[in-house]
Protein backbone atom coordinates (compact mmCIF):
# COMPACT_ATOMS: atom_id res chain seq x y z
CA UNK A 1 0.00 0.00 0.00
CA UNK A 2 1.12 3.34 -0.76
CA UNK A 3 2.64 5.18 2.23
CA UNK A 4 0.09 7.82 2.35
CA UNK A 5 -2.45 5.76 3.09
CA UNK A 6 -0.66 4.35 5.88
CA UNK A 7 -1.41 5.49 9.78
CA UNK A 8 0.09 8.80 10.59
CA UNK A 9 0.84 9.59 14.75
CA UNK A 10 1.37 12.86 15.78
CA UNK A 11 4.59 14.22 18.51
CA UNK A 12 1.10 14.42 21.42
CA UNK A 13 0.01 11.06 20.54
CA UNK A 14 -3.19 11.41 18.35
CA UNK A 15 -3.17 9.40 15.41
CA UNK A 16 -4.99 9.88 12.21
CA UNK A 17 -5.47 6.17 9.53
CA UNK A 18 -3.78 8.01 6.80
CA UNK A 19 -1.77 11.52 5.90
CA UNK A 20 -4.22 12.40 3.89
CA UNK A 21 -6.28 16.22 5.21
CA UNK A 22 -9.20 17.80 3.78
CA UNK A 23 -7.90 21.68 3.25
CA UNK A 24 -10.01 24.62 4.76
CA UNK A 25 -12.21 25.95 1.94
CA UNK A 26 -14.87 28.29 2.58
CA UNK A 27 -18.48 27.23 2.18
CA UNK A 28 -20.25 30.68 2.13
CA UNK A 29 -23.03 28.58 3.45
CA UNK A 30 -24.11 29.20 7.19
CA UNK A 31 -27.34 29.55 8.55
CA UNK A 32 -28.22 33.24 8.67
CA UNK A 33 -27.65 33.12 12.27
CA UNK A 34 -24.02 31.99 11.55
CA UNK A 35 -24.60 28.26 12.60
CA UNK A 36 -23.73 25.29 10.87
CA UNK A 37 -26.56 24.70 8.12
CA UNK A 38 -27.83 21.21 6.97
CA UNK A 39 -26.02 21.55 3.54
CA UNK A 40 -22.75 22.04 5.30
CA UNK A 41 -23.23 19.40 7.53
CA UNK A 42 -23.80 17.10 4.76
CA UNK A 43 -21.25 17.96 2.96
CA UNK A 44 -18.48 17.81 5.54
CA UNK A 45 -20.09 14.28 6.68
CA UNK A 46 -19.26 12.84 2.80
CA UNK A 47 -15.49 14.59 2.67
CA UNK A 48 -14.96 12.70 5.99
CA UNK A 49 -15.36 9.36 4.55
CA UNK A 50 -11.69 7.75 4.08
CA UNK A 51 -9.87 10.76 5.01
CA UNK A 52 -7.47 11.20 7.33
CA UNK A 53 -8.64 14.49 9.40
CA UNK A 54 -10.95 17.32 8.36
CA UNK A 55 -9.79 20.56 8.66
CA UNK A 56 -12.86 23.24 8.41
CA UNK A 57 -13.53 26.57 7.07
CA UNK A 58 -12.71 29.59 8.86
CA UNK A 59 -14.51 29.73 11.74
CA UNK A 60 -15.17 33.32 13.17
CA UNK A 61 -13.65 33.62 17.05
CA UNK A 62 -16.18 36.94 17.15
CA UNK A 63 -18.31 39.40 15.94
CA UNK A 64 -15.58 41.56 14.97
CA UNK A 65 -13.88 38.34 13.50
CA UNK A 66 -16.41 37.42 10.48
CA UNK A 67 -14.74 38.47 7.07
CA UNK A 68 -17.74 37.14 4.73
CA UNK A 69 -21.54 36.67 4.70
CA UNK A 70 -22.40 33.08 6.14
CA UNK A 71 -19.50 32.43 7.75
CA UNK A 72 -19.83 30.12 10.93
CA UNK A 73 -18.77 31.38 13.96
CA UNK A 74 -17.88 29.75 17.50
CA UNK A 75 -18.06 33.36 19.19
CA UNK A 76 -19.47 32.33 22.29
CA UNK A 77 -21.38 29.49 23.99
CA UNK A 78 -24.88 29.87 22.02
CA UNK A 79 -23.02 28.70 19.05
CA UNK A 80 -21.39 25.28 20.85
CA UNK A 81 -24.75 23.08 20.07
CA UNK A 82 -23.99 23.84 16.04
CA UNK A 83 -20.02 23.23 16.45
CA UNK A 84 -20.83 19.92 18.18
CA UNK A 85 -22.86 18.89 14.90
CA UNK A 86 -20.45 19.57 12.52
CA UNK A 87 -17.78 17.56 14.96
CA UNK A 88 -19.98 14.61 14.81
CA UNK A 89 -20.68 14.80 11.00
CA UNK A 90 -17.10 14.45 10.63
CA UNK A 91 -15.85 12.16 13.48
CA UNK A 92 -18.59 9.45 13.35
CA UNK A 93 -17.14 8.52 9.59
CA UNK A 94 -14.06 7.94 11.27
CA UNK A 95 -11.66 11.13 10.66
CA UNK A 96 -10.03 13.52 12.78
CA UNK A 97 -12.09 16.51 13.18
CA UNK A 98 -10.35 20.04 13.52
CA UNK A 99 -11.59 23.35 13.60
CA UNK A 100 -9.99 26.28 11.55
CA UNK A 101 -10.43 29.28 14.27
CA UNK A 102 -10.10 32.61 12.81
CA UNK A 103 -10.38 36.56 11.91
CA UNK A 104 -10.84 38.54 9.00
CA UNK A 105 -9.40 41.76 10.15
CA UNK A 106 -8.71 44.24 7.27
CA UNK A 107 -10.28 41.72 4.87
CA UNK A 108 -13.57 41.62 6.34
CA UNK A 109 -15.79 42.45 4.03
CA UNK A 110 -17.89 45.59 4.95
CA UNK A 111 -21.42 46.22 5.50
CA UNK A 112 -21.62 42.66 7.05
CA UNK A 113 -23.94 44.02 9.98
CA UNK A 114 -24.96 47.08 11.26
CA UNK A 115 -21.89 49.23 12.94
CA UNK A 116 -19.40 46.73 11.75
CA UNK A 117 -16.06 47.56 13.24
CA UNK A 118 -13.05 46.97 10.77
CA UNK A 119 -9.71 46.55 12.67
CA UNK A 120 -6.14 44.93 12.16
CA UNK A 121 -2.74 45.67 13.41
CA UNK A 122 -2.49 49.47 11.79
CA UNK A 123 -4.54 51.38 10.49
CA UNK A 124 -3.26 50.95 6.78
CA UNK A 125 -5.52 49.53 3.68
CA UNK A 126 -5.21 46.40 1.89
CA UNK A 127 -3.63 46.50 -1.62
CA UNK A 128 -6.96 44.50 -2.46
CA UNK A 129 -10.02 46.06 -4.37
CA UNK A 130 -13.54 46.74 -2.37
CA UNK A 131 -10.83 47.13 1.20
CA UNK A 132 -11.72 49.83 3.22
CA UNK A 133 -8.96 51.14 6.03
CA UNK A 134 -8.95 49.21 9.60
CA UNK A 135 -9.23 51.04 12.44
CA UNK A 136 -5.60 50.06 14.47
CA UNK A 137 -6.10 47.54 17.87
CA UNK A 138 -5.36 49.46 20.96
CA UNK A 139 -3.20 47.70 23.08
CA UNK A 140 -5.28 46.30 25.59
CA UNK A 141 -7.39 45.24 22.62
CA UNK A 142 -5.14 43.22 20.58
CA UNK A 143 -5.12 41.10 23.95
CA UNK A 144 -8.76 40.58 24.04
CA UNK A 145 -8.48 39.28 20.46
CA UNK A 146 -5.77 36.78 21.81
CA UNK A 147 -8.58 35.50 24.66
CA UNK A 148 -10.97 35.52 21.96
CA UNK A 149 -9.02 32.94 20.21
CA UNK A 150 -8.32 31.35 23.90
CA UNK A 151 -11.91 31.24 24.12
CA UNK A 152 -12.88 29.76 20.90
CA UNK A 153 -10.41 27.08 21.68
CA UNK A 154 -12.05 25.92 25.16
CA UNK A 155 -15.49 25.61 23.23
CA UNK A 156 -13.91 23.79 20.37
CA UNK A 157 -12.82 21.61 23.19
CA UNK A 158 -16.49 21.10 24.74
CA UNK A 159 -17.95 20.93 21.35
CA UNK A 160 -16.00 17.40 20.52
CA UNK A 161 -13.52 18.62 18.36
CA UNK A 162 -10.28 16.93 17.86
CA UNK A 163 -7.96 19.88 17.53
CA UNK A 164 -7.60 23.23 15.96
CA UNK A 165 -5.77 25.22 13.74
CA UNK A 166 -4.71 28.72 13.93
CA UNK A 167 -5.53 30.70 10.92
CA UNK A 168 -2.29 32.76 10.44
CA UNK A 169 -2.51 32.91 6.43
CA UNK A 170 -4.36 33.75 3.31
CA UNK A 171 -3.72 37.76 4.51
CA UNK A 172 -6.17 37.70 7.54
CA UNK A 173 -5.34 39.21 10.88
CA UNK A 174 -2.92 37.29 12.45
CA UNK A 175 -1.10 37.56 9.26
CA UNK A 176 -1.47 41.22 9.16
CA UNK A 177 0.37 41.38 12.72
CA UNK A 178 3.22 39.54 11.23
CA UNK A 179 3.43 41.82 8.10
CA UNK A 180 5.14 44.73 7.74
CA UNK A 181 3.07 46.21 5.37
CA UNK A 182 -0.16 46.17 7.89
CA UNK A 183 1.56 46.38 11.06
CA UNK A 184 3.55 49.38 11.73
CA UNK A 185 2.75 49.74 15.35
CA UNK A 186 5.16 51.44 17.68
CA UNK A 187 3.99 49.43 20.87
CA UNK A 188 5.02 45.58 22.02
CA UNK A 189 3.24 44.29 19.09
CA UNK A 190 5.00 46.03 16.28
CA UNK A 191 8.08 47.66 14.60
CA UNK A 192 11.09 44.98 14.15
CA UNK A 193 10.47 41.32 13.18
CA UNK A 194 10.72 40.18 16.70
CA UNK A 195 7.80 42.25 17.80
CA UNK A 196 5.70 41.65 15.25
CA UNK A 197 6.18 37.59 15.88
CA UNK A 198 4.89 38.85 19.55
CA UNK A 199 0.98 38.16 18.41
CA UNK A 200 1.10 35.02 16.75
CA UNK A 201 4.00 34.11 19.23
CA UNK A 202 1.85 34.50 22.42
CA UNK A 203 -1.67 33.56 20.61
CA UNK A 204 -0.27 30.01 19.78
CA UNK A 205 1.10 29.99 23.75
CA UNK A 206 -2.52 30.92 24.72
CA UNK A 207 -3.89 28.50 22.63
CA UNK A 208 -1.34 25.36 23.87
CA UNK A 209 -2.47 26.57 27.75
CA UNK A 210 -6.17 26.59 26.71
CA UNK A 211 -5.53 22.95 25.71
CA UNK A 212 -3.40 21.87 28.86
CA UNK A 213 -6.53 23.81 30.97
CA UNK A 214 -9.41 22.47 29.22
CA UNK A 215 -8.09 19.38 26.97
CA UNK A 216 -6.89 15.80 26.68
CA UNK A 217 -3.15 15.71 25.74
CA UNK A 218 -3.57 14.71 22.28
CA UNK A 219 -5.87 17.33 21.44
CA UNK A 220 -4.31 18.88 18.03
CA UNK A 221 -2.90 22.32 17.64
CA UNK A 222 -1.75 23.49 14.08
CA UNK A 223 -0.69 26.53 12.54
CA UNK A 224 -1.41 27.89 8.83
CA UNK A 225 0.99 30.04 7.49
CA UNK A 226 1.14 32.09 4.15
CA UNK A 227 5.25 32.09 3.41
CA UNK A 228 5.31 35.38 1.52
CA UNK A 229 3.85 38.58 0.54
CA UNK A 230 3.52 40.39 -2.96
CA UNK A 231 3.30 43.77 -1.10
CA UNK A 232 6.25 46.16 -0.06
CA UNK A 233 7.03 45.94 2.46
CA UNK A 234 5.89 42.57 3.30
CA UNK A 235 6.33 39.39 4.49
CA UNK A 236 9.51 37.43 2.92
CA UNK A 237 10.64 33.63 2.88
CA UNK A 238 13.40 34.59 5.24
CA UNK A 239 10.73 36.07 7.92
CA UNK A 240 8.70 32.81 7.18
CA UNK A 241 11.97 30.56 8.06
CA UNK A 242 12.21 32.84 11.29
CA UNK A 243 8.38 32.19 12.18
CA UNK A 244 8.66 28.77 11.80
CA UNK A 245 11.91 28.10 13.74
CA UNK A 246 9.90 29.85 16.56
CA UNK A 247 6.87 28.01 16.23
CA UNK A 248 8.54 24.78 15.89
CA UNK A 249 9.86 25.20 19.25
CA UNK A 250 6.68 24.86 20.86
CA UNK A 251 4.35 21.98 21.60
CA UNK A 252 2.21 22.54 18.65
CA UNK A 253 1.26 19.52 16.31
CA UNK A 254 1.79 20.62 12.92
CA UNK A 255 2.07 23.76 10.70
CA UNK A 256 0.47 23.96 7.37
CA UNK A 257 1.52 25.81 4.68
CA UNK A 258 -1.02 27.59 2.27
CA UNK A 259 0.78 27.84 -1.11
CA UNK A 260 -1.49 27.78 -4.62
CA UNK A 261 0.72 25.15 -5.57
CA UNK A 262 2.71 22.40 -3.63
CA UNK A 263 5.92 22.74 -5.16
CA UNK A 264 5.60 26.78 -5.68
CA UNK A 265 8.78 29.19 -6.30
CA UNK A 266 8.84 32.36 -4.74
CA UNK A 267 6.64 34.83 -6.01
CA UNK A 268 8.80 38.05 -4.71
CA UNK A 269 12.16 36.25 -6.86
CA UNK A 270 11.27 35.04 -9.62
CA UNK A 271 14.77 33.69 -10.29
CA UNK A 272 14.66 31.86 -7.72
CA UNK A 273 13.48 28.14 -8.47
CA UNK A 274 13.75 26.38 -5.75
CA UNK A 275 10.67 25.32 -3.84
CA UNK A 276 9.42 26.90 -1.16
CA UNK A 277 9.33 23.87 0.83
CA UNK A 278 12.96 22.50 0.18
CA UNK A 279 14.34 25.89 1.74
CA UNK A 280 11.36 25.53 5.48
CA UNK A 281 11.71 21.66 5.45
CA UNK A 282 15.78 22.53 6.46
CA UNK A 283 14.34 24.75 9.10
CA UNK A 284 11.72 22.29 10.48
CA UNK A 285 14.32 19.86 10.58
CA UNK A 286 11.31 17.06 11.34
CA UNK A 287 10.28 18.79 14.98
CA UNK A 288 6.77 19.05 13.68
CA UNK A 289 5.20 17.47 10.78
CA UNK A 290 4.56 19.77 7.79
CA UNK A 291 0.75 19.86 5.78
CA UNK A 292 1.16 20.61 2.33
CA UNK A 293 -1.61 21.82 0.07
CA UNK A 294 -2.37 23.71 -3.50
CA UNK A 295 -3.13 21.74 -6.69
CA UNK A 296 -2.93 18.29 -5.39
CA UNK A 297 -5.22 16.01 -7.56
CA UNK A 298 -3.26 12.65 -8.70
CA UNK A 299 -1.32 10.02 -6.86
CA UNK A 300 1.70 11.49 -8.61
CA UNK A 301 1.19 14.52 -6.73
CA UNK A 302 1.16 13.16 -3.68
CA UNK A 303 3.82 10.82 -3.78
CA UNK A 304 5.92 13.62 -5.32
CA UNK A 305 4.99 16.21 -2.65
CA UNK A 306 6.16 13.41 0.04
CA UNK A 307 9.18 13.40 -1.65
CA UNK A 308 9.49 17.40 -1.44
CA UNK A 309 9.13 16.86 2.33
CA UNK A 310 5.58 17.32 3.59
CA UNK A 311 4.41 15.05 6.13
CA UNK A 312 1.22 14.97 5.39
CA UNK A 313 -1.37 16.69 2.27
CA UNK A 314 -3.90 18.63 2.13
CA UNK A 315 -6.73 18.16 -0.42
CA UNK A 316 -8.58 21.46 -1.72
CA UNK A 317 -10.11 21.26 -5.39
CA UNK A 318 -9.80 18.09 -6.17
CA UNK A 319 -12.06 17.21 -3.10
CA UNK A 320 -14.76 19.50 -3.76
CA UNK A 321 -14.78 17.79 -6.88
CA UNK A 322 -15.42 14.33 -6.46
CA UNK A 323 -16.84 13.65 -2.68
CA UNK A 324 -14.94 10.00 -2.94
CA UNK A 325 -11.42 11.45 -4.02
CA UNK A 326 -9.41 9.81 -0.95
CA UNK A 327 -11.10 6.26 -1.78
CA UNK A 328 -10.51 6.42 -5.33
CA UNK A 329 -6.99 7.30 -5.11
CA UNK A 330 -6.57 4.76 -2.61
CA UNK A 331 -7.79 2.33 -5.13
CA UNK A 332 -5.79 3.45 -7.88
CA UNK A 333 -8.46 4.87 -9.68
CA UNK A 334 -8.54 8.91 -10.73
CA UNK A 335 -11.18 11.28 -9.13
CA UNK A 336 -13.77 13.12 -11.03
CA UNK A 337 -13.06 16.62 -11.91
CA UNK A 338 -16.57 17.14 -12.73
CA UNK A 339 -18.39 19.01 -10.33
CA UNK A 340 -21.74 18.54 -9.99
CA UNK A 341 -24.90 17.72 -7.63
CA UNK A 342 -23.39 14.62 -7.25
CA UNK A 343 -20.73 16.77 -5.97
CA UNK A 344 -22.94 16.98 -2.74
CA UNK A 345 -21.76 20.36 -2.40
CA UNK A 346 -23.59 23.13 -0.45
CA UNK A 347 -25.49 25.35 -3.00
CA UNK A 348 -23.87 28.98 -2.25
CA UNK A 349 -20.62 27.13 -2.96
CA UNK A 350 -22.05 25.58 -5.97
CA UNK A 351 -23.05 28.62 -7.59
CA UNK A 352 -20.23 30.36 -6.85
CA UNK A 353 -17.77 27.70 -8.40
CA UNK A 354 -20.39 27.23 -11.33
CA UNK A 355 -20.05 31.35 -11.88
CA UNK A 356 -15.81 31.04 -11.81
CA UNK A 357 -14.46 31.92 -14.90
CA UNK A 358 -11.35 30.65 -13.95
CA UNK A 359 -12.56 27.07 -12.92
CA UNK A 360 -11.76 25.64 -16.44
CA UNK A 361 -7.96 26.56 -16.52
CA UNK A 362 -7.75 24.46 -13.34
CA UNK A 363 -8.44 21.52 -15.11
CA UNK A 364 -12.12 21.48 -13.61
CA UNK A 365 -15.34 21.28 -15.28
CA UNK A 366 -19.17 22.64 -13.52
CA UNK A 367 -22.05 20.24 -14.83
Amino acid sequence: MNDVFNTFTFNNGATVRNKIALAPMTTYSSNKDLTLSKEEEKYYNSRAKNIGMVITAATAVSKNAQAFKNQISIRDERYVESMKKLAKAIKKEGAKAILQIHHGGRMNQPNLYPNQDIVSASSIKANREHAVTPRALKTSEVYDVIDEFVNATRLAIKAGFDGVEIHGANTYLVQQFFSPHSNQRTDEFGGTLEKRLTFPLTLTDRVLRAKKLYGKKDFIIGYRFSPEELEEPGITIEDTKVLIDELSQKDIDYLHISLGDYKQTSNRDKTDKQPIVSKLVDVIDGRVPLIGAGSLSSQEDIDDALKLGYSLVALGMIAISDKDAVLKLKNNQVPSKVISKESLLPTPLFELIKAWQGIEAKGYKVK
